[in-house]
């Protein structure tokens, strides 16, 4: 048997299929290399196996998913496929509605209808908005700000009300902010789009790539005047997936995590640990805040501690050092 990553080329897809085939299972990716670079394929064979499975296709194309579990044999399903950029979804909001949900919809029905019994979903931290009252746990109110906030929590009910009404059992994690990379250096963040997430920016600034980070708000009432995150490395998300996959959690149909170290940082806090850890300053410019961005946001992972046994390891530093690893690999990225 096997499990379903879509979106496996993708960031966190790619890191999960790695952790995944680390811990004994065998995987099947479906991606439509949207946002996604085929390189990342071949480094994950290397990683895992030489004949790791590919489909190229659309999550959200009932064929697509009808010819992938007619052709294998999938037991799980962990569903990261997405759009995912706050501004972009501003500016197009239906096209994000349609992407995000219908692949929800189409995956959902696909894997009941062929007796799945365990649906991991890749949500998000966006989905608590402007949080008034912090670390956000998982029962804290859900205001998302933007479109792409509110498909992952559409997606999230979705997911429940058809578990509810099957034998489907979905988990949903909620990530907050990963960086880093496999410690290899062979897999990272490599979308073949603009990144629009800090750490990504501040290692095209250190690869000379940009000229100067842009800093999106300087007049959010924290310590130094920028946005705080909860930065989480991205093999400590991965690792979340596979303890999601192997926890029993009946009789819920049902659950949300939060994925986080709980604890949050500034943009000018992470630039200047970056500026540590890389060796060189990364010149940086204020700039006027961007819609959608919220003030502050970050995790109570209690209850992935207590119910999955997961926590994260990773600190700051290492994130960085990791992603930096990969970035100075791939100067391309």
């Amino acid at each position: 048997m096997a499990t379903l990553v879509t979106g496996g080329a993708g960031y966190i897809g790619s890191h999960t299929t790695v952790a995944l085939h680390d811990a004994g299972r065998d995987v099947v990716i479906l991606d439509d290399f949207s946002n996604a670079s085929r390189r990342a394929i071949d480094a994950m064979r290397s990683l895992t196996r030489a004949d790791l499975v590919v489909v190229e296709g659309d999550a959200g194309d009932p064929d697509v998913l009808d010819a992938v579990f007619g052709g294998h044999r999938i037991d799980s399903v962990v569903h990261f496929a997405a759009r995912k950029s706050v501004a972009e979804s501003i500016s197009d909001p239906l096209g994000y509605y349609r992407s995000n949900l219908g692949s929800v919809i189409s995956l959902a029905a696909a894997a009941i209808d062929r007796g799945v019994r365990r649906l991991v979903f890749s949500s998000s931290a966006t989905v608590y908005g402007s949080a008034s009252a912090l670390p956000v746990t998982e029962d804290s109110p859900t205001v998302p700000e933007s479109p792409y906030g509110e498909t992952k929590l559409m997606g999230e009910r979705i997911l429940a009300d058809a578990a509810a009404a099957s034998d489907l059992t979905a988990v949903m994690l909620r990530y907050f902010n990963p960086v880093g990379a496999h410690p290899s250096g062979l897999i990272g963040e490599d979308p073949s789009t603009e990144p629009a997430n800090l750490v990504p920016r501040i290692m095209q600034v250190a690869a000379g790539r940009r000229d100067r980070l842009d800093v999106f708000g300087a007049d959010y009432s924290t310590v130094d005047g920028t946005a705080v995150r909860d930065y989480v490395h991205v093999m400590d998300l991965a690792e979340g997936h596979v303890a999601a996959l192997d926890t029993e959690t009946a009789p819920v149909s049902s659950r949300v995590y939060n994925l986080g170290t709980g604890s949050g940082t500034t943009v000018l806090q992470v630039l200047a640990a970056a500026s540590e850890v890389l060796g060189t300053r990364i010149p940086y410019e204020m700039a006027d805040r961007r819609p959608g961005d919220i003030e502050a946001s970050w995790a109570d992972c209690t209850r992935a501690r207590d119910e999955l046994g997961w926590q994260a390891r990773r600190v700051l530093a290492q994130m960085l050092a990791d992603h930096w690893n990969f970035a100075r690999k791939h100067p391309e990225s």
